[in-house]
């Protein structure tokens, strides 16, 4: 979903990976929100790694929005299993600073389940399904909120050259929904590019 109002956005991550399966990074974004608030930061750290044939992959992630007017920064406990080409996982909203009936307080609950499927010539596609679940849901002070979604990409490897993917998301979230806008029902186009060094 967009937090620029529709306009574009710059986004970027940095992450460290230990031998061990311990990670840690960091990952910005720009946002406009209407009320001065110009940027997204955040901050994470897990650890992953894999039983059998089981992988799985376990963390915290800080959301801040350090110019916003007031806090709005929230955390999530996140957990992920998978295997072969198949994952499953879930995040749940541990702390936030927003108070009283909201969104992304605690015990909000985000599930999704998605397939990566490698094609010819280091080419792979991948498919998610999501839902995220507000515990503030269809309460009085709120309204509908809560949202499920969609997402395809197409990734090619270039090697030495990193990954580059071209990207589809769809959430459903209707105009007259707590975060819905005139757009927001809209697809969402995204280009990416990794690089492992």
């Amino acid at each position: 979903m967009t937090q620029t109002d529709g306009s574009t956005a710059t986004q970027g991550g940095l992450d460290y990976e230990h031998a061990s399966g311990l990670y840690f990074g960091g990952w910005g974004s720009n946002v406009d929100f209407g009320d001065g608030t110009s940027y997204e930061l955040d901050l994470y750290a897990g650890f992953s790694g894999a039983i059998e044939d089981i992988g799985y992959d376990v963390g915290y992630i800080y959301y801040s929005y350090p110019d916003a007017p007031e806090s709005i920064d929230f955390g999530e406990i996140y957990g992920e299993l998978n295997y072969s080409i198949a994952s499953i996982g879930v995040a749940y909203t541990a702390n936030s600073d927003v108070s009283g009936d909201g969104l992304f307080v605690q015990g909000d609950i985000y599930y999704y389940a998605s397939v990566d499927v490698p094609l010819e010539d280091d080419f792979s596609t991948g498919v998610l399904i999501g839902y995220y679940d507000f515990t503030d849901d269809s309460k009085a002070s709120i309204g509908e909120a809560s949202y499920g979604h969609a997402a395809v990409n197409i990734t090619k490897d270039a090697e030495s050259f990193g990954a580059f993917s071209v990207n589809l998301e769809y959430a459903d979230i209707d105009s007259s929904n707590a975060l819905g806008s005139v757009n927001s029902d809209d697809p969402k186009f995204w280009l990416g590019w990794t690089k492992s060094f």
